[in-house]
């Protein structure tokens, strides 16, 4: 902590690296265009209401973990950063260092893990330098003992109109519903006419080697319409291709894609190599027609592939020999992510009744949990 004049509090390793991955999985398979330029956000609200609302509860215990050191009476920011910069190895990013205006420590290298705890206010006036390439991650939360700024009755109320249909362990009612197109076009000004820019969901495929293929045969996307159709397309079943081959299995949808399978499975790609049974995956060549297809898409959904690269270039790429691809460890991607999805989802709807009880989100005991 530095002096008085200046209450910040800096902690390292505060979450374990594995922690950072799941979150950087959410957050890159849920997050949309931000609230200003150049930035990607995920939020609680936007959880809930694309039907990813189970997404939410590997964030409780972090919260619990830091009101435990947030015990100020006054308004706090936190900022946990969840990937690497340039000076580290391996890193995610170029720039991005943490500044404070006045006092120490005045500047800060983002580590995974790490957490940077600061009253919100003129105190700690700060900055943070422009990302020249890659993407920084961190999760900010913000307290205050002012019960007047309590969102959680509010987050409450959400949750349980959206999870009221959630009665059985039937898959459909896991998987996620897209927002508007608007939500992910950058940058967000060309969203009205898709003329420039790209979506940041078929980006993140992109930069990770897949590309798109619908399911159904698609309409003429270079009709003025287009963004009729950009919306039709993304929201309904498609397919993932890679390097002239296409995988069998369908998605309900885009987020389905990106979030529920590939970003998945670059997160797990360690522990899926070590559950690999003896299968054979459902992938077929590439046809002409099919390839000349993909382009099609990739050509509307991706109109500055150069800007994507530079924004989510730096994502771990699966062509790296730590990260070999083959689509026998990618399709045993899909029961895990079915199983890590069910137990999120079990663990939601055992809270939730204390939440409403107590309008209150927390951490509930392991003892007081039952089915």
């Amino acid at each position: 902590m530095a002096d008085s004049k200046h209450p910040r509090l800096i902690l390292h390793n505060f979450l374990s690296l594995d922690l950072c991955k799941e979150l950087e999985f959410i957050h890159k398979s849920c997050g949309t265009v931000g609230y200003r330029p150049n930035v990607f956000s995920t939020t609680l609200s936007h959880l809930i209401a694309t039907n990813c609302a189970h997404l939410i509860m590997p964030i409780i215990p972090i919260r619990a973990g830091v009101e435990e050191q947030a015990s100020v009476g006054t308004v706090m920011t936190i900022d946990l950063t969840l990937n690497n910069g340039i000076l580290r190895y391996e890193a995610d990013f170029k720039g991005g260092i943490f500044h404070f205006k006045d006092g120490e420590p005045a500047d800060i290298v983002p580590v995974a893990g790490d957490v940077i705890m600061y009253t919100a206010d003129d105190q700690n006036i700060h900055s943070v330098d422009e990302i020249t390439e890659g993407e920084r991650i961190t999760l900010t939360l913000w307290f205050s003992r002012d019960a007047s700024y309590d969102e959680d009755p509010k987050v409450i109320s959400s949750l349980s109109p959206a999870l009221s249909g959630v009665v059985d362990s039937k898959l459909r009612s896991y998987l996620p519903l897209p927002g508007s197109i608007n939500m992910y076009w950058f940058p967000p000004d060309e969203a009205s006419s898709f003329l420039s820019g790209f979506d940041i969901r078929c980006g993140r495929l992109h930069v990770v080697g897949f590309d798109i293929y619908p399911f159904q045969e698609t309409c003429d996307l270079s009709a003025s319409d287009s963004s009729y159709n950009l919306l039709e397309l993304l929201s309904e079943p498609l397919l993932l291709a890679r390097e002239s081959q296409l995988f069998e299995t369908q998605f309900l949808n885009i987020m389905h894609a990106l979030q529920q399978m590939v970003q998945f499975y670059l997160w797990k790609f360690s522990n899926l190599k070590t559950k690999v049974e003896e299968t054979t995956p459902q992938v077929i060549p590439t046809s002409q027609k099919q390839k000349t297809e993909i382009d099609r898409l990739k050509s509307v959904f991706l109109k500055d592939i150069q800007l994507g690269e530079r924004f989510f270039g730096h994502s771990r790429p699966i062509k790296d020999k730590v990260y070999e691809f083959d689509w026998v460890t990618f399709s045993a991607a899909v029961p895990e992510w079915e199983c890590y999805v069910f137990k999120l989802q079990r663990e939601l709807l055992l809270h939730l009744p204390h939440w409403r009880t107590n309008q209150s989100i927390f951490c509930v005991p392991l003892g007081d949990l039952e089915d």
